[in-house]
Order: C-alpha cells, then sequence, then structure tokens
C-alpha cells in the first residue's frame, strides 16, 4: 500500500477520498515536499556555495531581455565553441519562488562541455494574480526569443533543448507540447529535446489540493497546461525523472508522463533517481556526472569537459 503520509507525521482518521485513494490532508501533502525533503535548507545553502564559485570563474552573465516586462531576462553563460547547443532552464519554487541567478551552480557543466547554459527569469504566480497562464507565455516568449537570436550569444539556433525541475518541469513540459508554427511562427522541431525532473503535467489533481490557495485555477488553466493532454504536438525526445523519496503524487506523475510519451510512439526516457529527494534530484543536473547533468549532455550530444 502506498504511504501518502510524510515521515514523522501521524496521520489523523481517514478522510472522503478526494483523489485515487487521497483525502483531502494526503492530497496536500503529496503535493508539499518541504515535509519530505528535511534537508532542503542545507541543499539551498549548498547550491548557493556551488554558484558564488561558478560565477567567481566564469564571470557574471550576459543578461538580456526577452520581452517589455522588467523580470523578462536572461542569463546567458556562453562558451568559446562556436555554433553551441543551447540548455534553457526553467527554475523550479512551486511557481511562487526563485530566480534565474540561483542555477548559476548549473552553468559549468555545460560551458565546460562546450554548450551554452541559459536561466530564464519569469514573474511567480504571486506577482500574476494566481495565473499559471502568464508565466507560461513568458516561458515559451523566452525559448522563442533565445531560437531567433542564437547566433548573437554563438549558440547554434537548430540546436536549442530544454529542462526543467519541479514547477519548472511542469512549464518545461508546457514548453515541449507548443505550437510552434501557429502561435510563434516557429518550426515545430524549435525545440530538439527537453529534460523534465520532478514536474505536474496534469494539473486536475494539483488543483484539488492546497496549491489552489495560491494558484486560481480555471478548466482553461487546467486544460491548456496539462502537457499529459497535448503529447500530439510533442516532437522532440524527452528525458522524464524522479528520485524514489519524493512525493507519492511527483513520483506518480512523472511515471504517468513517460509511459504516456512511449505510449503514443514518441522517444522518451525515464530515470529513477534511487535515494533522491526532490531537492537532491535537482542538484545532479549541475553535474556532468550526476544523474541528470550526464543525461542532459548525452541529449546535447555533448561530452562532459575538464
Amino acid at each position: 500500500m502506498q504511504n501518502f503520509v510524510p515521515p514523522g507525521i501521524v496521520p489523523g482518521p481517514k478522510g472522503a477520498r478526494v483523489f485515487l485513494d487521497y483525502d483531502k490532508a494526503e492530497l496536500d501533502w503529496a503535493y508539499d515536499q518541504a515535509p519530505w525533503s528535511p534537508n532542503q535548507a542545507e541543499i539551498a545553502k549548498r547550491n548557493a556555495q556551488k554558484s558564488a564559485a561558478a560565477l567567481a570563474r566564469l564571470g557574471p552573465p550576459r543578461r538580456v531581455a526577452y520581452g517589455p516586462g522588467d523580470i523578462e531576462q536572461l542569463d546567458i553563460y556562453t562558451t568559446r565553441e562556436p555554433n553551441a547547443p543551447i540548455n534553457v532552464f526553467i527554475h523550479g519554487g512551486a511557481w511562487r519562488v526563485g530566480d534565474a541567478r540561483a542555477a548559476a551552480y548549473m552553468a559549468e557543466t555545460y560551458v565546460d562541455a562546450g554548450g551554452i547554459f541559459v536561466s530564464v527569469d519569469f514573474n511567480n504566480v504571486g506577482d500574476v494574480d494566481g495565473d499559471l497562464l502568464v508565466m507560461a507565455d513568458q516561458v515559451r516568449r523566452a525559448v522563442a526569443w533565445v531560437r531567433r537570436n542564437a547566433a548573437s550569444f554563438g549558440g547554434d539556433p537548430q540546436k536549442v533543448f530544454i529542462s526543467g525541475t519541479s514547477s519548472g518541469a511542469h512549464l518545461a513540459g508546457v514548453v515541449l507540447t507548443t505550437d510552434w508554427p501557429k502561435d510563434y511562427g516557429l518550426p515545430m522541431d524549435t525545440l530538439k529535446g527537453g529534460l523534465c525532473c520532478s514536474g505536474m503535467y496534469e494539473l486536475y489533481p494539483v488543483s484539488l489540493s492546497a496549491r489552489a490557495g495560491y494558484v486560481k485555477f480555471t478548466p482553461r488553466m487546467i486544460e491548456e497546461l496539462s502537457s499529459l493532454r497535448h503529447l500530439d504536438k510533442l516532437v522532440a525526445p524527452v528525458v522524464v525523472a524522479h528520485g524514489t523519496l519524493e512525493t507519492p503524487e511527483f513520483q506518480r506523475q512523472n511515471r504517468e508522463f513517460a509511459a504516456a510519451i512511449k505510449a503514443a510512439g514518441k522517444p522518451v526516457s525515464f530515470l529513477l533517481g534511487q535515494g533522491y529527494n526532490h531537492f537532491e534530484m535537482f542538484e545532479t543536473l549541475g553535474n556532468p556526472y550526476g544523474l541528470l547533468g550526464r543525461a542532459m549532455l548525452e541529449l546535447m550530444k555533448l561530452k562532459p569537459g575538464c
């Protein structure tokens, strides 16, 4: 039987089921990473230290605007290699927190391998009255800008990839299922691949959880931003991953997303991080020999640098 209760929490009597076999309290826990990852604060401090070291070595990123909003900026970490493949990274943070600069520690993995690392800034959901559609539009416009302007910072417009973690993986899934010709006048294969770690790809159960307290879920939002429902628009190979110590819903969402892509006859790799919690998984994207870093470099056809 699936454990729906975080370690160290004594559950009360089972309430009415609201989704699958979850009662409301269990579903809330299943979409809250904090009680499942007691070392979250230590991981954040560790990554901040690594980011400071990366910035000291690489120098500050090139900061450019992809749209008119103050927050609509990209951090671009370039490489010496010409016509380099590009990893556009979408940060997580429960849609509520996070910024591009915090991902600086990941950049060295891609720059040293001859790639470009682009970290995207966009509004948090509290800035846009709970509307995830605004955030989805921002990250899509960011990718469109990168595709159109890649040559200006040494990138190859034919080799644009996307990666995302947690709520950033949700947004990466949305970007991967974009109708690029219709909505942006770009080729359908604007993205050549993507990595989605520990994301959400069907928003209906999320809308029943405590996250509805700060996201104003609507039928339109759930329909348009549930990438599981739009796999007909997926044309790029995808890596999907989660850790074994994550919440039961994050495990199920990623497992079923990978299975649905495979059932649709599209290329997908599924990675299971043994012994990793939600936040420990993300760290591996910034390690060329980590579970996600290795997979992302392979997707981009790069080898770890020295």
